[in-house]
Parts: structure tokens; sequence; C-alpha cells
């Protein structure tokens, strides 16, 4: 765990004069009893949370949970079939989202909603509402200069959000909702667009803010380093229901991971075997290659990947790490040299065939399969022109379904049946039929990029161990992921992609969170 303190609530130290009065500015939330459904499906089930006054409270949960159902009753998106909301003690009616607003309390949401080509002092000016036909900024900006007097952390209120830092309009997000008088805020996974430390400054700015009296903050995140380091309390749900939750102080992560998936059965996680590197079967050099506006998306790349590592490339979003993983696809031009076991590769079914070439792309639904077509014959594209499957023209569907029933069980694809058509998936369930394809023959090189994003526990833990359990047989896998704590867990040396150029690499060992997100965003 990192050097950032985690907090609990018996941590609070405030001044008995000033620190009560800003208390009484941080309201509690009482959500009682909260019950959703849609036609037959129960979304919530009797779902009660607690938010006290000038905390940091953890919501948890798998995809499908109920945390995103439950925000949006408390937000006035969806309305409750039963329950209550309880603001300070007292009932609270929302009906819409500007009650809710009316009522103090506001969500960040994970994307970003501020209209780029304005400047954030617009931004915020338009967010307050009706404004009349001619508005006198020279009185908004001195309002809004005043306001940010009184905040932790500023912004350049006169710069266009669209050339703005990810962090810059994070912080900006949040001031939105401070200066529409905002006194409980929900995040929704805050964090997924920042370098480590833009992650632990807005954090740890929202948590003081909730120290002082100012803020009571409800977080949703995935992230188990962030619960531990930033929040007081935590409620975890699973299947719409409350099944757990307490002090963060009083709880570790296996507690919660396990309130999380329940008793059901889990995949362990494979275990990483200590070996040396074999010879180098992966590698690029000088690759260059144009982004769809015609500007440069990669720069010289070079790097090497070998038998039995796993090489993570970091980065934001936004800094080559798609171009990189569509010139190994050959789905992007590019100019310079790739090489697959020493030999020049181009990305034809005859070459992935020889090199035993494995891709895993970001958003497999769309870059990786036929919506349309069943699971079985998207299980099948690698090899339905070959024994036992294909003989020629012909496909040999009775072959081509067992084979995927095969599959099935062996990597845990949840489906009604391998005839369903793959976009009925959920999403880990069409990564993991992928995967499966992928990986059910040999495989010498494996690319997988962000292959775990917007997943719940039990499937990351399942893609985490298909991928170590690859590198252990021996291929050489690349890593493109944008969560830092993937490539800190699984990769043996960790490569920064900043503005399209590899700029540090470090090896697991010494691989230092504060260096490498110093390089991500480009300031090392």
């Amino acid at each position: 765990m990192s050097s950032i303190h985690a907090f609990s609530l018996d941590d609070r130290r405030v001044d008995a004069g000033h620190g009560a009065a800003l208390a009484v500015r941080a309201p509690s939330l009482d959500a009682i009893g909260m019950t959703k459904r849609f036609g037959d499906f129960t979304a919530l089930d009797h779902v009660s949370l607690t938010l006290h006054p000038g905390t940091v409270h953890a919501l948890l949960g798998e995809n499908g949970a109920g945390k995103s159902t439950l925000v949006k009753c408390i937000m006035g998106f969806y309305h409750a079939d039963a329950g209550e909301l309880r603001l300070d003690g007292k009932p609270l009616r929302i009906a819409n989202p500007r009650d809710a607003q009316h009522a103090g309390i506001g969500m960040v949401y994970q994307h970003f909603t501020l209209v780029p080509s304005m400047t954030i002092l617009e931004n915020l000016t338009m967010g307050l509402g009706f404004r009349p036909g001619r508005i006198d900024w020279r009185a908004e900006r001195a309002k809004l200069e005043a306001f940010l007097t009184t905040m932790p952390f500023r912004v350049p209120i006169d710069s266009p959000v669209s050339g703005l830092s990810a962090g810059e309009k994070q912080k900006a997000e949040i001031l939105k909702q401070l200066y529409l008088k905002a006194r409980l805020i929900i995040l929704d996974e805050p964090t997924s667009v920042l370098t480590p430390q833009e992650a632990d400054e807005m954090l740890g700015l929202i948590r003081s803010m909730a120290i002082g009296g100012q803020l009571t903050v409800l977080i949703i995140t995935h992230k188990f380093r962030e619960v531990l380091a930033f929040a007081d309390e935590v409620t975890v749900l699973r299947r719409g229901r409350h099944v757990g939750g307490g002090r963060v102080a009083d709880l570790s992560v296996a507690d919660m991971a396990r309130m999380m998936v329940g008793e059901q059965a889990s995949r362990e996680h494979a275990g990483r075997e200590e070996r040396e590197p074999g010879p180098v079967m992966l590698a690029l050099r000088e690759v260059t290659a144009l982004d769809d506006a015609g500007a440069p998306a990669l720069r010289g790349v070079d790097l090497e990947v070998r038998r039995g590592e796993i090489v993570g490339v970091a980065g934001v979003s936004g800094n080559g790490q798609t171009a990189l993983v569509e010139v190994l696809g050959a789905q992007r031009r590019h100019e310079g040299t790739v090489l697959v076991g020493g030999d020049a590769f181009g990305g034809t079914r005859e070459e992935i065939r020889r090199h035993n070439f494995a891709l895993l792309p970001e958003e497999p639904l769309r870059n990786a399969c036929v919506g349309r077509m069943s699971v079985g014959e998207n299980m099948a594209f690698r090899h339905f022109d070959r024994p036992p499957i294909g003989s020629g023209v012909w496909v040999k569907r009775g072959a081509l379904r067992r084979r995927a029933r095969e599959l099935v069980e062996r990597y845990n694809v949840r489906t009604t049946g391998v005839d369903a058509p793959i976009m009925t998936l959920s999403g880990g369930n069409v990564q993991r039929a992928v995967l499966a394809r992928e990986l059910s023959g040999e495989v010498d090189v494996l690319v997988c990029a962000n292959p775990v994003f917007g997943l719940d526990f039990s499937a990351v833990a399942d893609i985490h161990g298909q991928i170590v359990a690859a590198r252990n047989r021996g291929a050489a896998v690349l890593l493109v992921s944008e969560d830092l704590d993937e490539l800190l867990e699984l990769a043996d040396r960790i490569l920064v992609m900043s503005a399209g150029r590899i700029v540090y690499e470090a090896a697991r060992a010494t691989a230092d969170r504060q260096s490498i997100g110093l390089h991500m965003a480009g300031h090392a």
C-alpha cells in the first residue's frame, strides 16, 4: 500500500468552535429500504445506506450489483418503488435531478460533462441555470474568483476545457458541483482517467474538505487501494442487496472482496512462476503511425517482449496506446518494423497461425467479434477452416458446437448456450469468450489492451489468471492498460507511453508508482 494514510473516523480532529460550525454544513443522508424494479427484475432489494456528516463513504459491488441504480434513485433519475430518503434526519423527496441540486446533492460522473469549447468560467456560470440575455461577465468572474478563494484547489477559469489536463477537468467538475452549493457529492469512478498523482491529489483534497466538515462524499470505485487510503466507511452491494460493510479500518481487502463475490466458486489466480525470460518474441523498431486526423500517434516506438514475461504499457488515455495495439492487429498503417519470432509481421492470417499470435483488443465486442453471430461461431474464428471444425469450404456445425461447449466450460463463460448471439453476453463474458478463442491453442505472443476495463471483481480475477497462466507457459505478453494497479500486479516490466513515445521503463521489482505517474503526466 502507498504511504497515504488510511484515515478512520477516529482520526478526525476538528476545532471545537470553528469545526463545529463547519460540521453543520456537511449533511447526513439515509437511504432506507430502497427498492427498484424494472419489470420482473429487481435491481435494488430493500437497500439501506447511511452517510455520516463529513465522511467519505465507498460503495463497492460487481457490475450489476445495483450501485448505479441506487445513486440514480438518490439523484432523481429513477424513482424508487419503495423506500425513503432522509437528509439530516428529515424526509427528502427527489423527483428529478434539479430537486437533488436544490437539496445540495451533486454528482461527478465517470465521463466529463463540461462543454469542451467553453471556458471554466463559462461552464460554471451557465451551470447555475437560467441566465439573463445579457451576462455581466465581469461580475460573474468576480463571484467565481471569490468562491475559489474558499476552495483548497484552483483551476484556470479563462482556459477552454479542451486544453486542460484530465486532472484539471476532474477538479473543474468538482468545483462545478461546489459552485452549485452541493454539500453532498457522489463521485462515480472519479480516477479512471487520472494519473496516480492526479488521483491521489484529487481524492486527498476531497477528503480534506470532508474532514473539515464542508462535504459528505459517496464514492463509487473498484480500486481497493482508494478505499483503504481515502474512505472512512464502506457499503457493499451484491445482486441488488446490501451484503456488508462497516468501518474501513476494521476491514481487509479480502473481507471486502468476499462480500462482493459471496461464497461462489472463483478460479484461483494463477501464481507467478519465477523464471528468467527467454528469447525476444515480439519487437518493434522505430514504429511510427498517424491517428485518424493525420496527426502523429506513434513516434519512433521501440520495444521488446521476451518469452515468459509480461511487459506492461502504462499511459494516460490518448497517448498512443490505441494506435500501438491497432498496428499490432494490422488495423492501422505504420512505418518501421514489427517482428514476431524474428520475422517481419504484417498481421496476415497465415502469419498469425505460423507465429501463434493472439490478440485481445479493447472493447472486444466491437473489435474482435460479430455481435449477431453465435458464441460458438465467434469462438471458431481462428480455426473454422481447419480440422476438426472445417474441411475445405465446409464447416461441421456439430464439431463447432462441441468445441465451443468445451471452451465455455474451461474458461467459465456464462451463456444460455453456444448458439446464443455473443452480443447477448455481459462484458465480462465476452472478454472470457474472446480469451478462450485466443488462448485455446498454442500461444507464443499475446497482446492485451485494457482487458478488464469496466468488469466486475470475479471477471477480473479470472482474466488476470488466464493472462498470468499464458505467461507461465512461455508466452510473450504485451499488456496495455490505463490501470496502473493492474500493471503493478501483473507485469514483469513496465513501460510508459507519453505523446506517442516510450519515455520510461522499470522492472517490476523496482517500479515506483510516483516515478511512473510523473512520466505518464509528461512531467519527468
